[in-house]
């Protein structure tokens, strides 16, 4: 039987290569975007098993609107992909409160009330799968990305508890680490702060010429991505975390190192903090 599947943010990126890929193998894909009509072609050729629905992830309104359009069309739903999200690059110190919030909705809240909306469908099933997508900054900081890399670290962590809860309901969650792909994640969407100070400039800057000058070159390709995506979701033991691109093992590689090293530096001082006589016992019983 075929599966049906929510995407978020399918204009574009990640989202339209996973719908294409999806309506390729059959499947039936509820194909979201804050402009419709962007996915149009899609409907055009999938007119019996691609669904378009208004999605502005921020509009409280709109999450439940999408399951309900996805139950009335098709009378289940297999898969979530929470995709939809943007990109930001400059100092934690140059955005606004406002900004950082506004990041926050679209990368963490707007993930989770999808999510929230959805697990009912998954739960009366007994069976579900739910991708987020992070990033490889989801699990690792750089500087110039402290604003995007707390709304990934937000859902990492959200992600990763959710799972325990749900597993023994039949539903699964994977966590989706992209490293540098050929998305929009550079273009016009990325958010940049509004005011510039000096003293980060020889900082920010490397990383400001990386990614705006390496746009449309990036060795990751979507289409492919897509495709280990949905492996994941046809596994019978899928992975908590999905991490995609041969940069990002390598960062989480050299990551785990140094984080090795520095509990073995700090591991006497560190466990050496309880109360005298006392049992220690794991976290969780």
């Amino acid at each position: 039987m075929s599966k049906v599947y929510i995407i978020t943010g399918t204009s574009s990126g990640f989202g339209r290569a996973l719908a294409e890929a999806v309506l390729d193998r059959g499947d039936c894909v509820v194909v979201t975007a804050r402009k419709p009509e962007a996915v149009n072609d899609l409907i055009e050729k999938y007119p019996e098993t691609a669904l378009a629905v208004q999605l502005d992830v921020t509009n409280a309104g709109d999450h439940q609107a999408v399951v309900d359009a996805t139950l009335a069309k098709f009378g289940r739903i297999d898969v979530l992909v929470n995709n939809a999200g943007r990109g930001s690059l400059g100092a934690a110190e140059e955005f606004t409160l406002e900004q950082l919030r506004d990041q926050m909705e679209v990368n963490f809240f707007g993930a989770v009330e999808m999510t929230r909306a959805t697990l009912p469908a998954m739960r009366q099933q007994k069976s579900g799968r739910i991708l987020n997508l992070t990033s490889i900054g989801g699990r690792i900081g750089y500087q110039a990305f402290a604003v995007y890399c707390a709304s990934k670290f937000a859902l990492e962590g959200y992600s990763e508890c959710l799972r325990e809860e749900v597993k023994p309901l039949g539903i699964h969650v994977t966590i989706v680490e992209p490293g540098a792909f050929r998305t929009d994640f550079a273009g016009d969407s990325n958010m940049r702060p509004n005011t510039e100070i000096e003293d980060y400039k020889p900082i920010i800057e490397p990383m400001r010429q990386y990614l705006y000058g390496n746009a449309g070159q990036q060795p990751g390709d979507p289409r492919k991505a897509a495709l280990a995506m949905i492996q994941a979701v046809e596994s019978d033991n899928p992975p908590l975390r999905l991490v995609l691109g041969a940069d990002a093992y390598g960062l989480l590689e050299q990551k785990r190192a140094a984080e090795q090293k520095e509990l073995a530096a700090w591991r006497e001082i560190g466990e050496d903090t309880a109360f005298d006589g006392v049992e220690v016992r794991p976290i969780g019983g």
